[in-house]
């Protein structure tokens, strides 16, 4: 399975080699453009999960840049950038950034923006149902319901079950659950996954021991069924 793929436009080699090795290191691949035009091809040869984005390219302004792909693309953008006052920062979101980071930074830091904000992309994509009756979610209050019933989740298990049911039929790795669930998917491992899962499964059976959303896929992940 591909790696999640980060394009960093960001015309400093030094901040670039950094940037690549933090998030190779984090589970990404990374691919490296020195100015707009190399960043303009490379989306169109494959669209990456995030864009990290420098301002002062040496063709174009990363503003103008950022409202360009906008027009073709929702992919999150974070602007790396020297110019830290407020009103670019304001600037940049307004035109579609989802987030602002001002240099010097810590490359840690940006891979842990990084996480973040793909994890609320993922949350936010869930659908309020899957099914007919089948499973409800509210992201706002973190409570899920199935089959007409609230379920009692803690934080990780509403988090697993959010992914999920966000797009059902699709397998997830436990590393594309670890990722968009555990605050730092690092410290985690395979198993830490497999023990929510039996949870989950379990108190969805209380409900109804007839069915079993969550299915194993052999050496791939899980996967969400919704009822037909």
């Amino acid at each position: 399975m591909a790696k999640p793929l980060i394009l960093i436009v960001e015309d400093e080699p030094s901040i670039a080699d950094s940037l690549n090795y933090a998030l190779s290191t984090e589970g990404f691949e990374a691919r490296h453009c020195l100015d707009g035009a190399s960043a303009r091809t490379a989306l169109r040869e494959r669209e990456p999960v995030l864009v990290l984005l420098d301002v002062g390219l040496p063709d174009v302004n990363g503003f103008v840049l950022c409202q360009e792909i906008r027009k073709f693309s929702e992919v999150p953008i974070v602007f790396l950038t020297a110019r830290s006052e407020e009103v670019d920062r304001v600037v940049g979101l307004e035109i579609g950034a989802d987030d602002y980071i001002a240099k010097p930074f810590s490359p840690r830091e940006v891979t842990a923006r990084v996480r973040a904000i793909l994890r609320r992309g993922r949350m936010h994509s869930a659908p309020m149902t899957a099914g007919a009756t089948d499973i409800e979610i509210d992201e706002a209050g973190c409570r899920a319901t199935f089959c007409g019933n609230e379920l009692e989740l803690t934080r990780y298990e509403f988090r697993l079950l959010a992914v999920l049911v966000a797009k059902p039929g699709r397998v997830y790795s436990r590393s594309d659950l670890m990722s968009a669930a555990w605050e730092d998917p690092g410290s985690s491992m395979d198993r830490t996954v497999d023990a929510h899962v039996k949870l989950l499964r379990a108190k969805l059976r209380e409900i109804d021991p007839d069915r079993n959303p969550i299915k194993t896929h052999r050496g791939l992940g899980y996967s969400w069924e919704s009822r037909a």
